[in-house]
């Protein structure tokens, strides 16, 4: 009888632990996990989904380390497309003001590639390209693509799973694509200014460059210093891991964003609109409701003698 008792309780000690575990990795979840992506999904989908390899055409060395990123050439994903070069370059000419408000080039270019507005597209790149493909995932909701994803650890999370790499160039067959702008996912400098004059209550702004940027001390235009009402400062760097190119997971991503309402528009900027797209990503992870970058961020801001600071 003692037996029988004994294993009744340890049964129901199995169970209760077992609840507990399954509550706690539920609410561990991203709150739309979907936009993110393992190889075995590609692999599961190849033919199907249109994959961006978002790096270099070929290997690049950087000029200050000497440092070499192998390309979309050295391999890549089998099925994977290149757009000639970076998609934070392709996508986004910052000499190009207007380059958000004429939608014929991004309709010939991702046209010419075979995507299309249905198309699932998603991008990759390396751990240490990892806004090239945040770049191209806020692009193509910004011109209207409806199911965007990202590979969690890119092309390092491929090799890892042992999944082979090809070096021949895949050519998709040429489709129409229709920009559909969503001016929603776009922040301007004059939405941002309203902000800094305290004139938009239920707008959050937040800064993605390092505490010494926002702090004024590391100055990368005429002037230093932060968007006044700037609620807060996460470098983008404190948001993945910078090994593997994952992204941290959502209880981390809580405590980094968690004093943020998610029911209000949030807008990330940093110094060119290139990091705060990773906190875009980020932010629509975990659940935010209205996010949005800011595209002309810093470069912009800091050298418009007009526009308020604080440091």
């Amino acid at each position: 009888m003692r037996q029988i008792q004994m294993r009744r309780l340890t049964t129901a000690v199995l169970i209760v632990f077992s609840l507990f575990i399954s509550v706690s990795v539920f609410a561990a979840d991203y709150a739309n996990p979907q936009l993110l992506v393992t190889p075995a999904d590609i692999e599961k989908n190849m033919g199907k989904w249109v994959v961006i390899d978002c790096r270099d055409a070929k290997a690049t060395t950087d000029k200050k380390t000497g440092a070499i990123s192998k390309g979309y050439s050295d391999g890549h994903i089998p099925g994977a497309i290149n757009l000639g070069s970076t998609c934070g370059k392709v996508l986004r000419e910052k000499e190009t003001a207007t380059v958000f408000r004429i939608p014929q080039p991004y309709e010939k270019l991702l046209g010419d590639a075979g995507i299309s507005n249905d198309s699932t597209v998603v991008v990759y790149g390396d751990a240490k390209g990892i806004t090239d493909a945040t770049v191209g995932f806020w692009v193509l909701e910004y011109l209207g693509n409806k199911d965007v994803r990202f590979l969690n650890g890119g092309i390092e999370a491929w090799e890892a799973a042992g999944k082979k790499l090809v070096t021949e160039e895949t050519k998709l067959p040429p489709t129409k694509y229709a920009v559909k702008f969503q001016k929603n996912k776009i922040a301007t400098t004059e939405e941002v200014l309203k902000i800094a004059k305290g004139e938009a209550k239920n707008s959050q702004l937040i800064d993605s460059r390092t505490p010494g940027e926002h702090a004024g001390t590391d100055v990368r235009a005429k002037r230093g210093g932060r968007i006044p009402h700037c609620l807060l400062n996460v470098s983008h760097t404190e948001t993945y891991d910078k090994a593997t190119g994952k992204i941290k997971s959502m209880d981390e991503l809580e405590k980094l964003f968690g004093k943020l309402d998610k029911n209000k528009r949030v807008i990330p900027m940093c110094q060119t609109g290139t990091r705060s797209t990773l906190t875009y990503l980020e932010l629509k992870l975990a659940g935010f409701k209205d996010p949005a970058n800011y595209d002309d961020s810093w470069i912009i801001w800091g050298n418009s003698e007009d526009l308020p600071i604080e440091k």
